[in-house]
């Protein structure tokens, strides 16, 4: 590729625009309430307990120099990912990530929901107030997609294409509720789900290809993918290199800003080091967000 890879996040805005792009679309960006931040930066400070390695957070910063490292970088448009724990927070979330949005237009709203008996109603409400993007996280919310509580749900979002990104590897802990086989039951169930598989399903690579090969609307998210962090813990096999590159279309970049152990830079050199090609990358780093979210300049 003529292409270099950024060698810095200073670097980044050069290696997009020689790329031609007028920016990064990054689907897997969070802001959350500052307890709830807090309280997931907590977490990562014991990383060593829980993973086995340590996990530095590169962006613990507040959230004005948050979004100005974004903006900085050239990320035109991104979601904040909210998620629940458990019942009675998800209504919550969905408000205050209204609110974030509200005034930032590179902002994409987001939602999120929990199986419980309100799911149905407030995630009508939150699409009914503009929600762009949907979160789920199965194994921190410790909950089966297949829940009966959650068909409403599932049924409205396959109805409206709204996108869902959803945590549901096993990777990097594996819960009750995680891995292909939940997620294939859902699919069976509700075929035309705009899912966004996050960290490109890691562990389970090859299941989770799988499902982008079968499913129409599964989409895969980088987050984290092919770096060197998750590459000691978690490598891909280049065995499948082939299929990734086959699915140009379908894959998305995300990155997990702000909570990544490296710099910002580090996501955009691992997908160039695939060497699966430039228009690979322009799909990946702009294209195929840009057409998922209708952000103007695609």
């Amino acid at each position: 590729m003529s292409v270099l890879p950024p060698a810095d996040d200073e670097d980044v805005p050069r290696y997009w625009r020689e790329l031609g792009l007028p920016g990064l679309v990054d689907v897997h960006v969070h802001f959350l309430p500052d307890p709830v931040q807090a309280k997931v930066w907590r977490y990562f400070a014991l990383a060593e307990t829980h993973y086995g390695a340590g996990w530095p957070i590169t962006y613990q910063l507040p959230v004005e120099e948050r979004l100005a490292v974004l903006e900085r970088l050239g990320v035109r448009a991104f979601p904040t990912l909210p998620y629940p724990h458990k019942p009675g927070m998800a209504a919550w979330l969905n408000e205050w990530s209204a609110g974030f949005a509200a005034g930032r237009p590179q902002v994409l709203q987001s939602a999120t929901f929990y199986p419980e008996p309100a799911a149905a109603g407030y995630v009508a409400q939150a699409l009914d107030d503009g929600a762009r993007v949907f979160k789920v996280h199965v194994q921190v919310g410790d909950f089966d997609p297949r829940d009966p509580l959650l068909d409403d749900v599932w049924a409205r979002l396959e109805e409206t294409g709204t996108p869902v990104v959803i945590h549901c590897g096993s990777g990097p802990l594996a819960g009750d509720h995680t891995g292909p086989e939940p997620v294939t039951g859902l699919l069976e169930r509700f075929p035309r789900l705009q899912l966004v598989i996050a960290h490109l399903g890691m562990p389970e690579y090859r299941e989770f290809l799988d499902l982008a090969e079968r499913y129409e609307r599964v989409h895969l998210d980088t987050t984290m993918f092919a770096t060197d962090f998750t590459e000691r813990l978690m490598p891909f096999d280049p065995a499948e290199r082939a299929r990734l590159a086959a699915l140009r279309e379908k894959v998305l970049l995300g990155s997990d800003f702000p909570s990544i152990p490296y710099a910002y830079a580090h996501q955009l050199q691992a997908l160039h080091r695939l060497e699966l090609g430039e228009e690979w990358l322009r799909a990946v780093l702009w294209r195929n967000g840009a057409r998922l979210f209708t952000i103007a300049g695609q």
